[in-house]
């Protein structure tokens, strides 16, 4: 046997069996396979710097690219869902409620935070897809609907951040009935001349895309994000077509007019800002 393997001889004199492994959450590997430290990818806005793929975060880390010095005020952080319908299929609504807000620490899937970005002052609604794949309920709707009556109060822009399954099956009607409220709150928005820019992350699908997600007056994106109504798979099998290469991916949503463009994540912040002055006509601000 080789010297290689003769570990005390080597001056290796612990078991194999006694090793510990990396602690958990100190890399991240990519889709490509590129390696990085969560260290590096958190000051990279989470972004993997070797192949730029963009990880999907939640509301916590938007809030932190776009207020400035993170400093927020949280709207109605006590709002949680209900049962009304008393659903249950594989498991009881209510408990699938109790469960992911105990994994995630969220009351529900959208927060909205009100603070300065650049000296401005902006309302922004974030989902997160943690919660349930982000699904739309009726809670979403109402914390969405109250975020743009505080913008239509005080006359402050409004940014949507999705990232959504769709509607959730759990409430039904209640939850498709989410699609027409959010979309009438957006028209007195446009009514008052207030700025509304819609950013459309990985995944936007369902009845989100179908209602709020695509009435920006800018509608922005990050590079790779899935949009479409149902996914690939899906169309797919309903058309029976081949569908083109790279169907539904921000890029190919620009490329057919839904989009107005898309945004390196690290330049979010700096973009949003420097549309909603063109909006208001106002001095571009760096």
């Amino acid at each position: 046997m080789s010297s290689w393997f003769k570990r005390k001889e080597k001056g290796i004199q612990t078991k194999t069996e006694e090793k510990k492994d990396t602690p958990k959450g100190l890399w991240y590997k990519s889709p490509t396979g590129k390696i990085v430290e969560t260290e590096e990818l958190s000051r990279n806005f989470y972004v993997s710097p070797e192949d730029d793929y963009h990880v999907r975060i939640g509301s916590k880390e938007y809030f932190e690219i776009l207020f400035d010095d993170n400093n927020f005020e949280e709207l109605d952080k006590g709002l949680s869902s209900k049962d009304p319908l008393k659903f249950e299929d594989t498991k009881k609504y209510s408990d699938r409620l109790k469960a992911a807000q105990q994994k995630t620490g969220l009351k529900d899937a959208v927060r909205t935070g009100v603070g300065k970005s650049l000296g401005q002052d902006l309302v922004v609604c974030c989902m997160d897809f943690a919660f349930i794949g982000g699904s739309m309920g009726s809670v979403v709707g109402e914390k969405i609907a109250r975020g743009i009556d505080h913008s239509l109060k005080n006359k402050i822009p409004f940014v949507m951040i999705s990232k959504s399954g769709g509607a959730r099956m759990m409430e039904a009607a209640l939850s498709l009935m989410q699609l027409a409220k959010t979309s009438a709150k957006l028209a007195q928005l446009a009514d008052a001349q207030i700025p509304y820019i819609s950013l459309c992350t990985d995944p936007t699908t369902g009845g989100t895309t179908a209602s709020y997600a695509m009435l920006g007056d800018i509608n922005i994106s990050e590079p790779g994000a899935l949009i479409g109504f149902a996914g690939p798979r899906v169309v797919k099998d309903t058309t029976g077509q081949d569908l083109p290469e790279g169907f539904q991916t921000s890029e190919f949503l620009l490329e057919n007019g839904f989009l107005d463009f898309i945004s390196h994540r690290r330049d979010l912040k700096k973009k949003i800002n420097q549309y909603i002055d063109l909006i208001q006509n106002a001095p571009i601000r760096s």
